[in-house]
């Protein structure tokens, strides 16, 4: 912008007048006989881009609202992070995501999308709560911990376990409607726990399967393996398998495992054969399902055995 400098024209004694300074240049061409140079207008600045205002702020989910259930669903236009109560919620780039409602969630959950221009949309959830199995035992739960010399050797195991837990991968079986790894009896059943005279004890963290030994099973979704571990203490001959956006499925007590890590596997894919290895009463297959560190309910991903 040109700022235009104004002065006042004073007569002096001698008869002279005085130029104001923005004019000097041109007076003294002119006294000169020199071409007054033609004045060039300022050009006139581009208008400043206004981005495009976003539409209203809508999610869109279905899936299994009650605790150890799950949701997929589209973020709101112009997400660019979402989260659910504390929990970070992993994004597709078409602002695809899947979010889990652990074992012990409670009644309500808050979606929180932050957008491109600043503003976050909320999506309060009601989660429904289960009904347990849960069996009363009139014994005090057995007393001390684990030897340090077992946990010598198991120390080691959860840390593998942890650090593929914590592995992000291409995955995008999570995309998928899951099918059973592989049918049979259920012998164990999610959520299930024992209360020792008052004192709770660990719940089930996934649900059993025992169509018998050697029995193939195969991927229940697409995914990537990111641990294949023999002779764990506990669970034996341990597979994990990494779905994408923060789910992945564990597989233990397996006979014989026919992947490895790294491998990238497809639904329906034999992964190994049923057996008792580690800690286990019998030949089963334990399949577990976490989405970050919330524990989830295999059977709510499936349906019932057809």
């Amino acid at each position: 912008m040109i700022r235009a400098a104004t002065a006042s024209l004073a007569v002096l004694a001698a008869g002279c007048t005085v130029v104001p300074a923005a004019d000097q240049p041109q007076a003294v061409a002119a006294e000169q006989g020199a071409p007054t140079p033609a004045l060039s207008a300022a050009p006139t600045p581009a208008p400043a881009s206004v981005p495009a205002a976003l539409p209203p702020a809508t999610f869109a989910f279905s899936g299994e609202l009650t605790q150890g259930g799950w949701i997929r669903g589209v973020a709101p236009a112009g997400t660019v992070s979402l989260m659910l109560d504390d929990a970070p919620v992993p994004m597709a780039a078409d602002g695809s995501f899947l979010a889990a409602f652990d074992r012990d969630a409670g009644r309500s959950a808050t979606l929180v999308a932050t957008r491109s221009d600043g503003t976050t949309a909320r999506q309060t959830l009601t989660v429904s709560p289960r009904d347990w199995n849960i069996e009363h035992i009139n014994a005090a739960r057995r007393a001390g911990g684990a030897s340090e010399s077992f946990m010598q050797r198991r120390r080691p195991e959860l840390e593998r376990i942890y650090a593929a837990r914590a592995m992000k991968t291409d995955a995008a079986g999570w995309r998928q409607d899951f099918i059973w790894p592989v049918k049979g009896r259920i012998s164990g059943r999610f959520g299930s726990q024992r209360i020792y005279r008052g004192e709770p004890g660990s719940y089930h963290t996934g649900i059993d399967i025992a169509p018998g030994a050697g029995t193939p099973y195969v991927a229940p979704a697409d995914g990537v393996v990111v641990l294949a571990a023999s002779d764990f203490s506990l669970e034996g001959n341990l597979l994990i398998i990494d779905h994408g956006n923060g789910l992945n499925s564990a597989f233990l007590h397996s006979q014989s495992l026919d992947v490895k890590q790294g491998d990238h596997v497809k639904q329906g894919q034999q992964l190994g054969l049923i057996g008792s290895s580690g800690r286990a009463t019998g030949p089963h297959l334990h399949w577990s399902l976490m989405w970050g560190t919330s524990r989830l309910d295999p059977l709510l991903f499936t349906g019932p055995q057809g």
